[in-house]
């Protein structure tokens, strides 16, 4: 046999390890955005000049690289209209709306010239993606600066970006820029825009623009000359020489960068115990003045929570933008509509501001992981709201379980024949409502009955852990559940690969309680085909309770205690056995009733056998 040298394998050990712990690194690319834009408010297009400087931390030589050129959505007969009029449940904000639009309201994106390092790159504009061939390969752990020259028109407000929007706001400007396509361990995600989510390159923003001087800008960052501009930025109210003004704003470390315009924006400010400058841009009417002026308050009346529950918010602003045509997330802003009532107001703007911990700063990949961002989002603000309920703050009724209408709608949609897969990549669901129900609502869910399976107290200390972990970092799934896995010691997998990867259902029943010795035996059923740990309360005669919790066994473990409820653990129930029984050492004359899922967390799609009363004997 031919052998090697020992210095030789010692080598190829070392270089084995080397290769093994790299590839392991979650490494992350980089961006450095420098643009210069002059915008022309008569013809609603702008020109800009962008230097790019692209790190690649990838192990991966780089030959070819893309941008995404969203506005180019905007012109009839794009995917994006075509998607519209074939769904079989349009966005009705977006209907065939984009099919009819006139030259001068179409949006438009071109690129005037393309330089890597000062060298021409071959380029091709494919609709809304920019394929671009490298001069030179770009090789690992070396950077390349892009410089470009483009030229845009905005088209009139359909979706999310645009000028002139339903409440008159002049300019909402998201998706506006050409945008450096992610590359990263699962390759690269050049995805076509049809209006669905995104994913971005961790980067640096250096944005100046200019735009006629009566316009009032509200942008993602810190305006670097707001000595020069005024309008709210500044103490001192300043006169302005000419026609134009040129707005600075830099953000680091976020992944895009949006701004609105208009003439007629209020801008307020309030700045919170942690200093984070909180903004706020609204046209003022009579029917949204007292709102606006209160939703400041509000929001600060909880920001403390949700840095306490959620983890510390990293940046030093936020704004409030009324603009777009309903609700968008962005870094350090969002783009909400402004004429709403004060607890519609309160409701959009919880939500989008909690899209910056999960589409912010986690920056979990939307297209292939929306119920991550949007499913996340929804459950901080379905409990946010609850809690402002209860202090008076907005209107409604508090609610011990202010989810029970989210696992409502999960049913109805579970039980429909429209549900898919929340694997499914955002872009492809089949309708909107199986795209919207699950993304949301079905994520929601997916937290909630988390909290079910590893008990509460486990949940929120996880919860904070995996922000502080994965911030900046782009986590998938399996990230979120490994955090969740280390903190209660149970593995995990089986409910991703059941509740994300397939439609499967819940259903498990109360059989039968029925004598057994000196005591008696519960049977329940799993009549669903996902399988679930099961806690049942049973109520005695005497008004006493007990708590029982059924692990599964594929779990390796069980909660033995939540809050201040302690459980005793019955033994494991084999995912294959359809039956199940346990013994209590009681007669079944003492018993009242036996349910399961007393706290309302388990996604059962059939809560009428969930419960067996007992009848006197």
């Amino acid at each position: 046999m031919f052998r090697l040298p020992v210095n030789i394998l010692l080598l190829l050990v070392l270089f084995c390890d080397l290769a093994n712990s790299q590839s392991s690194e979650r490494w992350q690319q980089r961006v450095e955005y420098d643009m210069d834009i002059k915008f022309d408010v008569n013809t609603h297009r702008f020109e800009g000049v962008q230097k790019l400087v692209y790190h690649n931390n990838s192990p991966d030589t780089l030959t070819r690289v893309f941008y995404h050129l969203y506005l180019n959505a905007f012109q009839p007969g794009s995917m994006m209209d075509v998607r519209s009029r074939t769904i079989p449940d349009p966005d009705p904000r977006v209907g065939d709306r984009i099919s009819k639009l006139k030259p001068e309201e179409m949006g438009h994106q071109g690129i005037i010239s393309l330089r890597q390092d000062g060298e021409p790159v071959s380029h091709e504009t494919v609709e809304t993606i920019l394929e671009v061939q490298l001069a030179q390969p770009l090789l690992p752990e070396s950077s390349t600066t892009l410089d470009m020259i483009f030229e845009s028109q905005v088209p009139v407000q359909i979706r999310r970006n645009g000028r002139d929007n339903a409440e008159g706001i002049s300019y909402s400007m998201s998706q506006w820029y050409p945008k450096l396509c992610e590359y990263d361990y699962q390759g690269w995600h050049a995805h076509p825009y049809v209006s669905r989510e995104y994913h971005g390159v961790w980067g640096d923003f250096d944005v100046k623009i200019e735009i006629a001087k009566e316009f009032i800008v509200a942008a993602t960052g810190v305006l670097q000359n707001a000595s020069e501009i005024g309008y709210g930025y500044s103490d001192n109210e300043i006169e302005h020489d000419g026609d134009k003004l040129t707005w600075h704003f830099k953000a680091d470390n976020v992944i895009d960068f949006v701004w609105a315009a208009d003439p007629d924006y209020t801008h307020t400010h309030k700045i919170m115990e942690d200093g984070t400058v909180l903004r706020f841009f609204y046209q003022e009417s009579e029917r949204n003045r007292e709102n606006w002026e209160a939703l400041p308050g509000i929001i600060a009346k909880v920001w403390p929570h949700i840095n306490s529950r959620y983890g510390q918010y990293p940046y030093p602003v936020y704004s409030f933008i009324q603009g777009g045509d309903s609700g968008m997330e962005y870094p350090m802003a969002t783009l909400i509509t402004g004429e709403r009532s004060i607890g519609s107001l309160v409701g959009v703007s919880i939500h989008e501001v909690m899209h910056s911990w999960y589409q912010g700063v986690l920056a979990t990949n939307e297209s292939l992981y929306a119920w991550m961002d949007e499913g996340f989002t929804e459950y901080a603000e379905t409990e946010i709201k609850n809690q402002l309920r209860k202090e008076g703050l907005i209107p409604g009724k508090y609610q011990e379980n202010p989810y029970e209408g989210i696992y409502h709608g999960y049913r109805n949609l579970a039980l429909s024949p429209l549900e898919e897969p929340l694997s499914t990549h955002a872009d492809h669901y089949v309708t909107n409502q199986a795209y919207g129900i699950g993304t949301y609502t079905k994520g929601n869910v997916f937290l909630r009955q988390l909290e079910y399976i590893v008990g509460l107290d486990v949940f929120d200390r996880a919860l904070l852990e995996y922000y502080n972990t994965w911030k900046f970092r782009h986590p998938n799934v399996n990230d979120f559940l490994r955090v969740f896995e280390k903190a209660s010691g149970f593995e995990l997998d089986w409910y991703k690969e059941y509740f994300i990867n397939t439609t499967h259902r819940i259903d498990y029943s109360v059989s039968e309680v029925e004598p057994f010795g000196e005591g008696c035996r519960v049977i329940l059923r799993k009549n669903g085909v996902m399988p679930m740990p099961i806690d049942v309360e049973v109520k005695y005669t005497d008004g006493s309770s007990s708590f029982h919790t059924i692990p599964l066994q594929i779990m390796r473990g069980a909660k033995k205690m939540e809050r201040d409820r302690e459980f005793q653990v019955e033994a494991d129930w084999p995912w294959t056995h359809p039956i199940y029984a346990f013994v209590l050492p009681v007669p079944r004359s003492e018993l009242a009733s036996v349910t399961i899922d007393p706290t309302e967390r388990l996604a059962d799609v059939n809560l009428r056998n969930n419960n067996l009363e007992i009848s006197p004997e």
